[in-house]
């Protein structure tokens, strides 16, 4: 499956849009689009998933390793948009402590991990 990844910004927030399974083979192409602006001072960024329905180790890799060069930079990152099940992921790997997450108002259960 392929994985599309749009750039808006809004209110000086690079907002990423992404669309699709994240995985090891689509896992490059938002890693690609994300490193093209993760070194940007004081960047404030959200990544909404909010139509992902799948995401596995490499995907929470990418967006920790975006988290991690973004903060070390004066930044911030928010991942919105996320499913019941894209959620528990985040939190069995206790990742929801440290990004700040805000979850999908519906509560979708239709995702798989």
């Amino acid at each position: 499956m392929n994985l599309q990844v749009e750039l808006l910004e809004k209110n000086s927030v690079q907002c990423f849009k992404v669309v699709g399974e994240i995985d090891a083979y689509t896992a490059p192409v938002l890693k690609e689009r994300l490193a093209a602006v993760e070194k940007v001072e004081g960047l404030h960024a959200e990544l909404d998933l909010s139509e992902v329905d799948y995401m596995d180790s490499t995907g929470l890799g990418v967006c920790v390793g975006f988290y991690k060069a973004v903060s070390n930079n004066g930044g911030h990152v928010k991942i919105t948009g996320l499913n019941r099940r894209l959620s528990r992921l985040f939190e069995i790997t206790g990742l929801n402590e440290i990004i700040d997450i805000e979850l999908k108002e519906s509560e979708d259960d239709n995702a798989t991990l």
